[in-house]
Formats: C-alpha cells, sequence, structure tokens
C-alpha cells in the first residue's frame, strides 16, 4: 500500500514539474512581446500591421492546427465566449499594445503590464461570484495604486497619465478579461483549442484592419524588424499561448499561474539586452512594488479558495 501511495505521489510530482515547465516555456516566450513590438515598430512597421497582421498570421497556423486535430468547434453560446476571448487577447491587447509601444520605452510598458495576473483574478472572480478576502481587494487596490503612480511619474508632464499609457492600461484591462473568460472556457473546449478558436473569429476583423493599412502603405522594415514580426507572429499569438495553456491544464493551475509574476522582470531584461534600455531605480522599484503586490493577491484568493 505504501509502495502504491508513493507510486501516486511521484506521479503528481511529475505532472506538477511538468506543468511549471510548460508554464515557464510559455511565459518565456511571452517576456519578448514588448520588446519586440517596441523594436518592430521602430524598424519601419506601422504599429497598425504589427497589431493586427500578427493576428491574421496566427490564425492561419490555428486553422492548420484544427483541422489536422479535428477539433470539434465550439456550440451556441460558447461561440459568444470565445468572441470575448478573441476580442481581449487578440484583437483589443494586441492593437492597444501595439499603439502603446510605439511611444513608450518596452521597459515601462513592462513595469505596468506586471499588473495584469491581479487583474485576471479580480475578473475571475467577479466572472464566478466568488469573494475574495478583504486583504486581496488590498493588495489589488495596492498594486493599481502603484502601477498607475508609477505610469505617472513617468509620464512626459509629472502627475498626468499620457496616451500611451492609457492605452496599455487598456491593453491589460482587454487582456485581463480575455484571460479570465479563457480560462473558463478552456475546461469545456480545451487550453489550446480555445486560443485557436478565438484567434479564428478574430481573423476577419484583423485582416480587414491589415488590409486598410496596406492600402495607405507597403511595410518596409529592417531585417531585425520583420525578424521581431515573425515572432510576435508565430510564438507571441501562437505557440507561448500553446506552452501556457498547456502549462495550466496540467497544473496544478494555482501554482502554475503564478510563474507568471516572472515576466515582467524577463521583459525588462530583454529590454535592457535587445533595445539597450536603461534600468532606472524607478523602474526596479516601481516593478518590485507591482510584482509584490500581484503575487500577495494570486496568493491570499488561491489560498481562500483550497481552504
Amino acid at each position: 500500500m505504501k509502495t502504491d501511495n508513493s507510486a501516486i505521489a511521484s506521479r503528481h510530482l511529475s505532472l506538477s514539474t511538468s506543468g511549471l515547465l510548460w508554464g515557464l516555456i510559455g511565459i518565456a516566450g511571452f517576456s519578448l512581446t514588448t520588446p519586440l513590438t517596441r523594436l518592430a515598430v521602430h524598424e519601419g512597421l506601422s504599429a497598425t500591421f504589427v497589431g493586427a497582421a500578427r493576428g491574421v498570421v496566427a490564425a492561419a497556423l490555428a486553422a492548420v492546427a484544427l483541422v489536422l486535430t479535428r477539433q470539434p468547434a465550439p456550440r451556441g453560446r460558447q461561440w459568444i465566449r470565445v468572441a470575448v476571448v478573441a476580442a481581449g487577447i487578440v484583437v483589443g491587447f494586441s492593437m492597444f499594445s501595439s499603439y502603446a509601444l510605439a511611444a513608450m520605452p518596452a521597459s515601462h510598458a513592462a513595469v505596468i503590464l506586471a499588473v495584469l495576473p491581479t487583474l485576471t483574478a479580480v475578473f475571475a472572480a467577479l466572472r464566478t461570484g466568488e469573494r475574495p478576502p478583504r486583504a486581496f481587494w488590498w493588495f489589488t487596490g495596492t498594486g493599481m495604486v502603484a502601477a498607475i503612480g508609477f505610469a505617472m511619474a513617468g509620464a512626459g508632464t509629472p502627475g498626468q497619465l499620457g496616451w500611451p499609457d492609457l492605452l496599455l492600461f487598456g491593453a491589460v484591462l482587454a487582456a485581463a478579461i480575455g484571460y479570465a473568460e479563457g480560462g473558463l472556457l478552456a475546461r469545456e473546449l480545451g487550453a489550446w483549442q480555445t486560443v485557436c478558436w478565438a484567434l479564428l473569429i478574430a481573423a476577419p476583423v484583423m485582416a480587414a484592419i491589415t488590409t486598410i493599412d496596406l492600402s495607405i502603405q507597403l511595410p518596409r522594415a529592417t531585417a531585425a524588424g520583420w525578424l521581431s514580426f515573425g515572432y510576435l507572429c508565430l510564438v507571441s499569438m501562437f505557440g507561448a499561448y500553446v506552452a501556457w495553456y498547456r502549462g495550466l491544464a496540467i497544473g496544478p493551475m494555482v501554482r502554475v499561474s503564478q510563474v507568471q509574476l516572472v515576466q515582467p522582470v524577463l521583459s525588462i531584461g530583454w529590454a535592457a539586452l535587445l533595445l539597450g534600455e536603461r534600468v532606472t531605480w524607478a523602474t526596479v522599484v516601481g516593478a518590485a512594488a507591482v510584482i509584490a503586490c500581484a503575487a500577495a493577491a494570486v496568493r491570499v484568493r488561491f489560498s481562500a479558495a483550497g481552504r
């Protein structure tokens, strides 16, 4: 009996390690999104093209994956929920973040994006009717205040939020809604399948935006710009999602989801390495404050849910 229990415990440990590994692979892929988006728009590609065309390319990959694996299509109201995911993570986040990163350093954006895990937890709680403890809301509020304070301190006019900051907060809000609804829908459709259907349902909108942008100007970029765009299409919009949602599916979701807290640190590092951005003390302190509040809020929520 002890041998059986030991084997079961070993299997659970192996699954947990596998889930964390896939989660880390996904987050490592996402961590390059902000610096490479900024690089792409500064190497000749328009923010509109970078935001929309990557969704078109990723949708083509998603269609191939769904056809080859013969995945069943969503049914009834599931299509509405897929549309919510698509509006959040495919259209909203991609477009808003592309325009924002055309006018702000990637390291600055990484600090603001650090509130994403917390906001995702907020919308998940609201969506499911969960009632987290007061400590969760305290840490959530403190983290938002820290992020807004950092953005205002680094704005062109201190004490005010610039339009790039507002766009990026809009991107965070859109992604949080998409993540929360996608996490629930993934229990029904499957993790990566949810992302693929979201890409497909958003494809007509993204294709229309891309076509309009191409009619205005044809993209002309350096090799670095095209390589960055290729990464955003293949990894940021597709491959990283597959790894991330696979990790969440393997679980335990409570532990794997917290891996996202390292993403801002990685993004700031990539921004310094690839773009030569100087990491200031304000960035370090701002990131530390937001990440600490996000970590505390997520832990409080999951601790309460596990009781």
